[in-house]
């Protein structure tokens, strides 16, 4: 049984912490949000502060919004590094930027400590299934010792390479996400509006070289118009604006990548910073003057 500290206890984390706990490990948690009702039945420490995690806990796992809010965590006032964590292991599961992420990892090291990134990708459904995919930057021995603890949370895991590794891993997977959301949302839109089932095409997609995660989980989305998240428009605004800023550093076109962006734009303009991602559709939609729902 190991001691372990969880920061952030939201729509992904929640379900996260759960598993630990199910298997049988002491949780030491904090969260902005307090502890959802989802674990109000569980035997876990609730702690005053990252500080207070640290101290109690062998490992702390982050899972938190954005880079600043890791930053904050770690080293604001009543911080993780304000803990001694000598031999302690920071996991961040957040999906943040590589460049500062190798800067907290640097910081967290100089204290005594360990650091992985370890960002993950499935959404709620992967985190409540245990069945997310964790894209891992960090030393090969501190990767294999955190392993056992990864496998409680998700399936598909791979150490990228070097702290940052897998952060930059994340940002590739949401480029992925977004663009095929996206190709989804333009096909079942001609689809429907050619006269077409939506659904039924979704479904003969899925039996062929088209079949996606995004068209399996999203595309009924789409078609049954349940755009409650999930996964937040806002969150992955903020993921494509690290590819899009990285892009800009490295002088790489994304111009697909861009144009994504801007069609999440027009859902934070119509209201819809916290759709699931997979109303993007309905910023196709509003460019059609066409909605997939009407048949």
């Amino acid at each position: 049984m190991k001691k372990i500290g969880f920061i952030g206890l939201g729509i992904m984390g929640a379900p996260m912490a759960k598993h630990l706990i199910e298997a049988g490990h002491s949780l030491f948690v904090n969260s902005r949000s307090g502890v959802p009702q989802s674990l109000a039945s569980y035997q876990l420490t609730v702690c005053d502060s990252g500080k207070q995690v640290a101290e109690l806990a062998n490992i702390i796992i982050l899972m938190l919004p954005d880079t600043p809010d890791v930053g904050a965590v770690l080293f604001g006032a009543n911080g993780v590094a304000e803990a001694n964590l000598s031999g302690k292991v920071v996991v961040d599961m957040s999906s943040i930027s590589p460049i500062e992420t190798k800067k907290f990892a640097s910081r967290i090291e100089q204290l005594g400590g360990h650091y992985l990134d370890a960002p993950v990708s499935g959404g709620e459904v992967g985190a409540r299934a245990a069945s997310l995919s964790i894209m891992v930057g960090g030393p090969q021995p501190v990767f294999e010792q955190m392993l056992p603890v990864l496998q409680l949370m998700g399936k598909n895991i791979t150490r990228v390479g070097g702290n940052g590794d897998g952060q930059t891993a994340k940002v590739a997977n949401q480029i992925v996400v977004a663009l095929t959301i996206e190709a989804v949302g333009e096909a079942l839109l001609f689809a429907s509006r050619a006269g077409a089932n939506p659904e039924k095409v979704r479904q003969a997609l899925l039996g062929g070289f088209a079949s996606s995660k995004i068209l399996e989980v999203h595309g009924e989305r789409m078609v049954k118009r349940t755009f409650d998240p999930g996964f937040r428009i806002t969150l992955h605004q903020k993921d494509l604006n690290l590819a899009l800023s990285s892009a800009q550093q490295m002088a790489l076109a994304l111009p697909v990548t861009a144009l994504a962006q801007q069609l999440f734009n027009s859902c934070v303009a119509q209201g819809g910073g916290s759709w699931d991602h997979s109303a993007m559709v309905r910023a196709l939609e509003k460019l059609s003057d066409y909605s997939i729902s009407a048949q």
